[in-house]
């Protein structure tokens, strides 16, 4: 095996790949913002299709614009032909994949597509092609040359359609001011939405749950209040039963290292003062953030007179896929 040669040509993969990408950037023009406005104002569903390795380029495109606030569903044409295109209706928008702009499959289906009075935008690497004569819109994505060293096999040109096709759910996303607790409802099995949908108040731990001494208690009473909640913590109050601080296990090694007898000390003496806080209806994500800026393993949650109302504790989130 010659390793340099190998690594030369993936080097010259990559780098026509690249090359190809950013020679789209040249050739946005009033096009694009055509094929933009056309998919924006649909009132039914954008069909995106394709055939071969197009087929791939077109599944991933309609994935993205499925996720991310448009409407999409995949047509394979040749299954087209034979009754799925029974899935296009009036006021649907059509996004076809073809770099030959020739392919058998779509010139077959695009006019029972176009019978429906549906609006085609076509991405194509030959702007002159038959199915670019039957598109309202067409966006040339065509490229210099495939990345295979033979220059057949599809690589520069569908790596450049993917791009384009990106580019486009990336617009209509931004139009449609999609915000990241609209894409987590989107995503509500995955790590995405739990980072943008979980909040505070659905992890922290409230009532009997929460442990709570007084300033005045003895450290003999803070440590059966913290084994018996279990939580490695314990909130301090005061005589109004304010939140005045905190006393974790940390703290509890830290004062026996220092000396002394910890259990004749009471809990204003030996707790932290002015402990982090979090609003209940924080992300969870930011409760994460905010353990780690500090080196912490557990944030408050007060009402509004002050008094601590629960907590949330690192392991809840960690057990909870946000991280």
């Amino acid at each position: 095996m010659d390793a340099a040669r190998l690594l030369a040509l993936a080097e010259r993969v990559l780098r026509l790949e690249a090359e190809s990408v950013l020679a789209l950037a040249a050739r946005l023009d009033q096009r694009f913002i055509a094929a933009v406005d056309l998919i924006y104002r649909c009132r039914g569903r954008v069909i995106v299709t394709g055939m071969g390795k197009s087929s791939h380029v077109a599944r991933k495109v309609a994935a993205t614009m499925a996720s991310t606030g448009t409407p999409a569903y995949f047509l394979h044409p040749a299954e087209g032909v034979h009754g799925d295109v029974g899935i296009v209706a009036q006021g649907d928008v059509a996004v076809v994949f073809s770099n030959s702009g020739e392919t058998d499959e779509l010139l077959a289906v695009l006019p029972a597509i176009k019978r429906l009075s549906v609006a085609v935008v076509l991405l194509t690497g030959n702007a002159a092609s038959s199915l670019a004569r039957q598109a309202d819109v067409v966006l040339d994505v065509g490229v210099r040359e495939e990345a295979c060293p033979m220059n057949l096999a599809p690589t520069s040109s569908t790596t450049a359609a993917l791009a384009m096709g990106d580019a486009l759910a990336m617009a209509l996303l931004e139009l449609r001011g999609l915000r990241p607790e609209d894409y987590a409802a989107l995503h509500p099995a995955g790590a995405l939405g739990w980072r943008a949908l979980v909040k505070v108040r659905d992890l922290m731990h409230t009532g009997e749950a929460l442990p709570v001494v007084t300033e005045g208690a003895t450290m003999k009473q803070v440590l059966e209040e913290m084994t018996d909640k279990r939580r490695g913590m314990t909130t301090v109050v005061d005589a109004a039963g304010r939140l005045v601080g905190i006393i974790t296990d940390g703290d509890l090694r830290r004062l026996q290292l220092a000396g002394g007898t910890v259990l004749d000390r009471r809990a204003g003496e030996c707790m932290t003062r002015n402990p982090k806080r979090i609003d209940a209806d924080a992300l969870a994500a930011t409760a994460l953030a905010m353990m780690e800026a500090h080196q912490i393993t557990s944030l408050v949650i007060v009402d509004d007179a002050g008094r601590p109302a629960a907590f949330i504790h690192l392991h809840d989130i960690l057990s909870s896929k946000i991280a």
